[in-house]
């Protein structure tokens, strides 16, 4: 097992890319399997979720070009559906919660799928309801293995229909988009999510010839054809990324350009992260954080402690309230931080209070911070990643931190930030991989 070795409470300068989006690239890379035409993408991230998922598709039987690290062209013409029942595939899709949306184009193209109990993160609770009901509606059966732990799927005869969803679900709205654009009829789906990377898979799959309208809305309407050809698409920058840099530049007092940042895309982010006193300067699409030694929280107009919740889009993304608690712990002020979605993401903060912070973990999904205001620094501690993103926001307080930490099960920040290390230690971070 890998560990970070980081020597903290240096600033940090430069220009820094972020990489091409995580959660795009999982559903993109699945959708390839609609076509038997070749698909070129753009800015993969290379990351270990992406890379297994590719692997998986390797073994599936698509022909992979990977011209360089980020770009790949995909073939599915010669897909192997006899794989999916294997114990390679189980043991391997069983890594990676990503694999779950391999299920939309294998039941579209191929009219059946397996579906592996979710993998990933530990971060609670993350249900399969939203995929299966939604399959379901489209007219597929399944039907529950417990001694292989895997839903089996058929859908010998997909047709349209209406469906409201009974969650916003990203990846549950990707599923079952991908499988109703092969399916006969037309398709409703209301309550849809509508973030981003779904508003590039949905523009995506039109570019191949499906018939999806109401794209960036939370009403999707598909009208089923039979036949998706080849294209070329492109991932937007990560905007988990840019508020990770914006964090980092923040709590380490430092100037940071964030190069590329998919600005027009990143929706409340910016804002968000002003609330906590952050400068920000939007430049073009890049965006400048200068040098700032204290940052204050805002307060509501009533005077009341400032909230942050994270919603569905064009709410903000849960997957940033970790660095938000962070950076809030050297501002001045105190917020409330409410996760709605996980129950187990907030436990990573017993690893800052052993670090300095003050902190009150009020119950699994709510958190009230009270800033330290530089006043007292965090101290270096060892300490082990949980997930991808509090693995990256204890990296921050490391950081951040005096002394020496040491930053176990690294493991989980590789699945999701590509060569974070090399990148930091452009900027000046003393950081070892150990």
């Amino acid at each position: 097992m890998n560990s970070f070795e980081v020597i903290g409470g240096k600033k940090l300068s430069g220009t820094i890319i972020p990489q091409g989006a995580k959660n795009e690239a999982l559903q993109i890379i699945s959708a390839v399997l609609l076509s038997p035409e070749p698909v070129t993408l753009g800015n993969i991230p290379d990351i270990l979720d992406v890379n297994l998922l590719i692997e998986l598709l390797a073994d599936l039987g698509v022909s992979i070009d990977r011209q360089e690290r980020h770009t790949a062209t995909f073939r599915a013409d010669n897909v192997n559906i006899d794989y999916l029942n294997s114990d390679a595939f189980r043991k391997k899709s069983g890594r990676l919660r990503g694999s779950v949306m391999l299920a939309g184009p294998l039941l579209a193209r191929f009219k059946k799928a397996f579906i592996p109990k979710p993998g990933g993160d530990k971060i609670g609770r993350r249900r399969l309801d939203t995929h299966i009901i939604g399959f379901e509606k489209l007219g597929a059966t399944f039907n529950y293995h417990p001694e292989d732990g895997y839903f089996h799927l058929d859908a010998s005869n997909l047709r349209g229909t209406d469906m409201l969803l009974d969650e916003p679900s990203v990846t549950g709205t990707a599923n079952i988009v991908m499988a109703a654009v092969m399916a006969k009829g037309k398709t409703t789906i209301y309550n849809a999510a509508c973030e981003p990377y779904l508003q590039q898979l949905c523009k995506m799959l039109n570019r191949m010839g499906a018939k999806i309208s109401g794209v960036g809305s939370n009403l999707l309407t598909i009208e089923g054809v039979d036949y998706l050809g080849g294209t070329t698409h492109s991932m937007l920058p990560d905007m988990i990324e840019v508020g990770s840099f914006i964090g980092l530049a923040a709590m380490t007092k430092s100037g940071i350009r964030i190069q590329g940042a998919g600005v027009e895309h990143l929706g409340v982010i910016p804002e968000k992260f002003k609330q906590l006193g952050i400068r920000l300067d939007i430049q073009g699409d890049d965006i400048v954080i200068p040098e700032q030694d204290i940052y204050e929280i805002q307060t509501f107009l009533d005077g009341s402690v400032l909230t942050i919740y994270d919603h569905p889009w064009p709410g903000f993304t849960p997957d940033l309230l970790s660095i938000v608690l962070v950076v809030a712990t050297q501002a001045r002020g105190s917020v409330l931080i409410h996760q709605k979605m996980f129950e187990s993401r907030l436990f990573f903060v017993d690893k800052l209070i052993d670090m300095g912070a003050q902190i009150i973990l009020c119950d699994p999904h709510r958190a009230a911070v009270i800033g330290l205001a530089r006043e007292q620094q965090l101290r270096g501690i060892t300490m082990s990643s949980p997930d991808i993103r509090a693995g990256v926001s204890l990296l921050i307080a490391a950081l951040s931190a005096e002394g020496k930490s040491t930053i176990q099960n690294i493991e989980q920040i590789d699945r999701g930030y590509q060569y974070i290390d090399k990148r930091l230690i452009a900027l000046g971070a003393d950081i070892k991989r150990i």
